[in-house]
């Protein structure tokens, strides 16, 4: 056996916030990282490293790393954007509707005694309706919030808060957003009982675990439709199903699915559901929660005010932002058939291409995911280096590594893949602006700066001369 050794180097590990993680922790032995514990990682992070004497290679002197370091003029001066699970490019038939907004009509929607509140209030409908068609709700069903965030918090603190006195426990997932998880630990440090879904190696719940977790004193249930980091489509509909018939209230977070896959709220027995703006091609700062009506829903609001939004989101409403976001929503519900068809396509192309080289696996589910979101993992690379060779490609990493902390992404643990597969993922995000010579341009900066990076690894030359690297025993010292 080769045994190989080391020096060890620091690492950087969170802490959990409060006694809810420590909970979560001791009675799961499940690790929810997040990426919002990692000050004190930064700290230390940065310390290490301008304290470092390692050597570092200037990757901007090697000529396959050349273009990373220079305007690519053929495609602007700005790099390729591939990060469309981050947010998308707002579209400019969006912004001309909101234009007007910051010229005449500028009155405030709730003042019902004059003409300004008037005509700005009947734009806030007309937007309201636009929302409600892409999800097959009815208008007064939709609560305008700030954004997706808000919309989640609102949902699984509101419900879970109003119903406490009988029901005191929520299911969600180990692979949610950050923020259904922030908010689930919260409720935890208020006393309710919250319970984590495992999923798959393809991401994708046990539908006969749901149904066993849910208990008597269950009163909500949450599962995000698609995954922002790779991508899964969550069997809505099953879901919906279980929840209704255990009189059980349904709540997913649809911003990365909205417009992007068939959503019907009373066919899949969807309770409430989040919504955002800006991953819809429309302006940031706006959201909505879809909330039902019959059966009633209700949740006690996070904000207190002049009870704006049916007394769930008190608050003045931005008109420019709201008439955003409703043209978005038709714009979506408009163009959905040629905008998959036209994604669908490119993400063919793109995932293809980057499986071709050798040593890559496509994180999540091949079947149940969302054509526009491609995460790959490309062994025996460093996320993190890669990003950095790609620098004329706006991307994310499926690690944590490029947020001040060295843990990999809690998705991708969730899925069981190890650090070393979670730390060298990339996440490809494809959208309606996305053009075809962008994805052969990405294909081919992938193929050759990864192909650089591994020469410069042991670990790559260790296995290009047959050397199983399970079988090396690795100390430190």
């Amino acid at each position: 056996m080769l045994r190989i050794i080391t020096r060890a180097r620091p690492l950087l590990t969170r802490s959990y916030a409060g006694a809810a993680a420590a909970a979560v922790l001791k009675k799961h032995n499940v690790s929810l990282n997040t990426h919002t514990d990692t000050q004190t990682a930064a700290i230390e992070q940065t310390n290490i490293r301008s304290n470092s004497s390692e050597p570092v290679i200037d990757l901007a002197a090697s000529p396959v790393l050349k273009h990373a370091y220079m305007e690519d003029k053929s495609h602007g001066t700005r790099p390729i954007y591939l990060d469309m699970q981050a947010t998308t490019p707002t579209d400019p038939r969006v912004l001309d509707v909101m234009l007007k907004f910051y010229t005449g009509l500028y009155g405030n929607p709730h003042s019902n005694t004059h003409a300004y509140g008037w005509e700005t209030n009947n734009e806030i409908e007309t937007a309201r309706q636009h929302v409600a068609n892409l999800i097959s709700a009815d208008k007064k069903e939709i609560i305008f919030t700030s954004g997706a965030t808000e919309s989640n918090n609102t949902a699984v603190k509101g419900v879970a808060r109003f119903y406490k006195k009988t029901k005191n426990h929520i299911i969600t997932t180990r692979t949610e957003h950050k923020c259904v998880i922030e908010a689930a630990r919260a409720l935890i440090n208020e006393g309710f009982e919250v319970t984590f879904l495992e999923v798959d190696a393809n991401g994708l719940i046990d539908l006969q675990d749901l149904q066993n977790k849910i208990t008597p004193k269950t009163c909500l249930v949450s599962v995000m439709a698609v995954n922002n980091e790779i991508g899964v489509m969550q069997p809505l509909e099953e879901i919906g199903k279980i929840c209704r018939k255990n009189k059980v209230f349904f709540h997913t977070d649809a911003a990365q699915g909205l417009g992007k896959i068939p959503i019907d709220v009373n066919k899949m027995n969807i309770d409430l559901l989040s919504m955002s703006s800006h991953k819809i091609y429309g302006p940031k700062g706006i959201g909505a929660l879809y909330v039902r009506r019959r059966p009633r829903v209700r949740l006690e609001p996070l904000l207190s005010g002049g009870g704006q939004e049916r007394g769930i989101r008190s608050g003045t409403l931005a008109p420019p932002l709201v008439a955003g976001f409703g043209e978005a929503a038709r714009l979506m519900a408009q163009e959905r058939e040629y905008d998959n068809l036209y994604i669908k396509k490119l993400s063919d192309k793109l995932m293809n291409g980057l499986l071709s080289i050798a040593n890559t696996s496509l994180n999540g589910s091949k079947e149940h995911r969302y054509p526009g979101c491609v995460n790959v993992s490309f062994s025996y690379v460093e996320g993190e280096s890669l990003l950095m060779a790609l620098r004329d490609i706006a991307l994310s990493s499926g690690s944590a590594c490029t947020s001040a902390s060295l843990e990999p992404s809690y998705v991708l643990h969730a899925l069981g893949k190890d650090d070393a597969l979670a730390h060298s993922s990339i996440r490809f995000g494809i959208g309606r602006f996305t053009s075809e010579e962008e994805v052969d341009y990405v294909i081919n900066a992938v193929k050759e700066r990864v192909q650089y990076l591994r020469e410069l690894s042991p670990l790559w030359e260790m296995v290009q001369e047959g050397i199983d690297l399970n079988s090396i025993e690795w100390s430190g010292h």
